[in-house]
């Protein structure tokens, strides 16, 4: 199995034990990752609120790109899997958008996105195209005892036909990975809220109570952490606990996981390998009988 990964921004900045763990995975898995080196951010939504043509032409340099190579887009963040996949629905069903779309592109590129390449964020290889049978083959470490708080973020989710994810209202493809490892999955009310990320920056107050709520619902369904295939998503419930808990009279203290870094713990990595210490919350302690 060979993929293009599109790593996304964050994975290559303030989150890069992310990465790491990633391609950890994917070579204990056999599966080859290809870096797409000369792609750009794919906007993160941002960018279509000012520029709808730009954005989609961003994403459709990339599409273009891996089209070159031969090999369909693996990404590890749920934001760039949900803005692709949007770009990719807009140009399916408007065939004359992705003419004009190409205009520009050939214009400013001298590329041609054809519409072949598939979009698909790593829990989704995993479980469909690898298969948690073949996972199990390579499992070295089981995670028994570990009870786990699964966290798509809202790309993962919706809308329904971008969304990594085969079940629309009930997701269970990162469940599914969980108790394929042995550990156990914990459900919370706040699962499928929104992270508080997208406005971080305009209000924080807001995102950091958002972010807040899901912490604390996960911890109080009894979760020793929780695990999410967003990077955004990652950084906004692990970076700001400490600030959360002064601001809202909290206690939390629950260290958030990527699904490459469940993934590769069952493989047979260390934290250390995983470089999990460079969390703001801490999950040596909780990792200690699997470590």
């Amino acid at each position: 199995m060979k993929y293009a990964l599109y790593t996304g921004c964050v994975a290559k900045g303030a989150g890069a034990e992310l990465l790491t763990s990633t391609n950890i995975a994917a070579d204990r898995l056999g599966i080859t990752l290809v870096d797409m080196n000369d792609v750009s951010c794919c906007g993160a939504g941002v960018i279509h609120e000012d520029n709808p043509m730009l954005a989609d032409a961003l994403n459709a340099r990339t599409f273009a790109i891996a089209e070159e190579m031969g090999l369909d887009i693996m990404t590890i963040c749920s934001t760039c899997q949900g803005v692709m996949k949007k770009v990719q629905l807009k140009c399916e069903n408007n065939p004359d958008y992705m003419a004009e779309l190409n205009t520009e592109l050939e214009k400013d590129t001298g590329r041609k996105y054809q519409g072949k390449v598939k979009v698909k964020p790593f829990y989704q290889v995993m479980v469909e195209d690898y298969g948690i049978d073949n996972l199990l083959k390579r499992v070295t470490t089981k995670l028994s005892g570990l009870k786990i708080a699964p966290y798509y973020g809202c790309y993962g989710l919706r809308p329904h036909d971008t969304a990594g994810t085969t079940v629309n209202d009930k997701p269970d493809v990162i469940e599914n990975t969980i108790m394929a490892l042995g550990a156990e999955v914990v459900d919370f009310p706040e699962s499928q809220k929104c992270c508080g990320f997208p406005i971080l920056m305009t209000n924080k107050p807001n995102s950091l109570r958002l972010a807040g709520n899901i912490i604390e619902g996960a911890k109080k369904a009894g979760a020793n952490f929780i695990v999410t295939p967003c990077p955004l998503c990652h950084l906004n419930l692990d970076s700001y606990q400490s600030e959360i808990n002064s601001m809202f009279g909290l206690e939390l203290k629950l260290p958030i996981l990527h699904y490459s870094q469940l993934v590769a713990l069952a493989l047979g990595a260390t934290p250390k390998e995983l470089k999990l210490h460079k969390h703001i919350v801490k999950a040596n302690s909780v990792l200690e009988p699997v470590s």
